[in-house]
């Protein structure tokens, strides 16, 4: 299974070990890579020792070209979508071959309904492409030699994945062609992902009740059935990460950092963690402690997490300054920025809290917790 992301919207996944560069994008490959060798090297090895009346080792020679050159096959589908984006100038972050086929990290969205849909057919169309060329090559070798049985491999692989890709559902291509489809005719892109990736769940239980129907009547191997069932679930999983980011970037425009971020209360360095709180308290019960120098600049916010650690007896004794983080290394927003720009600095500045300015002047501290709770407000987040 192949895939097209954003990496900013599903950083779940780790790219993996970089091996090189492909027309200048990084080559990426995830260690789960290692078990898909392995498993198709023995399931190919033991099928073309029956076919080609190979010894065991000849076998495991051929099982492990075939999975040199599928993997070739995959790379070519990730560069059809890598180089489209690139000439719509759409950056290409990398791309990672793994477990399930790859996928190709984006730096940014497609501008148009268009764009999207011309990268997300490339990956398929390479890969028609490449099964037309093997299915040629297979018709033109002998029969039952190792370049024939090479030939039909990659045939029927690359029309697999041309076809399977094509599925209109969420995380495949042709989920992506269909979110196009359904933004350019109701210019909502959150609804087209939305609709795609609900037929993207479809898909999912389609996917594991074929692959079982078809172990039970004994038309594909019970070894293939645990890989293809685990298809099926990266499917709906996938499809419901869909949904679950339609859903809260509908939400980005109601991101308003005046309202959102938390009011700040100036202490000066030295004052007692006990003094600052019940200031806070008297004041401003909400507020984030801001530690300002002798000539009241701010340079330091109080951790509250660490505060709340300290014993009520030590507080008294204990300066703001121990439980505080230097503003510098915290994350700045200016108050005017929109969701857009929000969520983008969020995604390449992971943290807690984020300072929120006006100037020169500190207005502000946002949550991660409370843009996380007015993005999914139906999630109870720990504040």
């Amino acid at each position: 299974m192949e895939q097209t992301r954003r990496p900013q919207r599903r950083p779940d996944r780790r790219p993996g070990l970089t091996v090189g560069r492909v027309f200048g994008v990084p080559l990426h490959l995830n260690g789960s890579m290692l078990l898909l060798a392995l498993l198709v090297t023995v399931l190919y090895a033991e099928f073309a020792r029956r076919q080609l009346d190979l010894s065991q080792l000849g076998g495991y020679l051929i099982g492990f070209g075939f999975v040199v050159s599928l993997l070739g096959s995959v790379l070519l589908h990730e560069l059809g979508h890598a180089l489209t984006a690139r000439r719509y100038g759409i950056g290409v972050r990398g791309i990672t071959l793994e477990l399930l086929g790859g996928y190709t990290e984006m730096d940014r969205d497609a501008p148009t309904p268009r764009v999207d849909l011309l990268v997300s057919l490339a990956g398929p169309a390479v890969s028609a492409v490449l099964g037309v060329l093997a299915v040629a090559a297979t018709l033109a070798l002998p029969d039952r030699t190792v370049a024939n049985q090479l030939a039909f491999q990659l045939a029927v692989s690359n029309v697999i994945v041309a076809l399977f890709n094509i599925l209109p559902g969420l995380p495949l291509d042709g989920g992506r062609a269909l979110r196009a489809a359904v933004w350019a005719l109701t210019r909502d892109r959150h609804r087209g992902t939305e609709v795609a990736g609900w037929v993207g769940r479809a898909v999912a239980v389609g996917t594991a009740l074929l692959v079982t129907l078809l172990t039970l009547t004994r038309n594909l191997a019970p070894l293939a059935l645990p890989l293809m069932l685990l298809v099926a679930f990266t499917l709906w999983r996938g499809a419901g990460q869909s949904i679950r980011v339609a859903r809260v970037s509908r939400r980005f425009p109601l991101i308003d950092l005046s309202r959102l971020a938390r009011p700040v209360l100036a202490v000066p360095t030295g004052t007692p963690l006990a003094e600052a709180q019940r200031r806070q308290a008297a004041t401003e019960p909400g507020a984030a402690l801001l530690v300002t120098d002798s000539a009241g600049r701010p340079v330091a916010l109080v951790d509250p997490t660490a505060a709340e650690a300290v014993p009520v007896e030590r507080r008294p004794w204990l300066a703001v300054d121990a439980v505080s983080r230097s503003l510098a290394g915290l994350p700045a927003m200016p108050v005017g920025l929109d969701g857009e720009r929000v969520m983008e600095t969020v995604q390449s500045h992971p943290g807690a809290q984020y300072v929120v300015t006006s100037g020169e002047d500190v207005v502000g501290i946002l949550h991660i917790a409370d843009l996380a709770q007015l993005l999914e407000p139906q999630r109870k987040m720990n504040t």
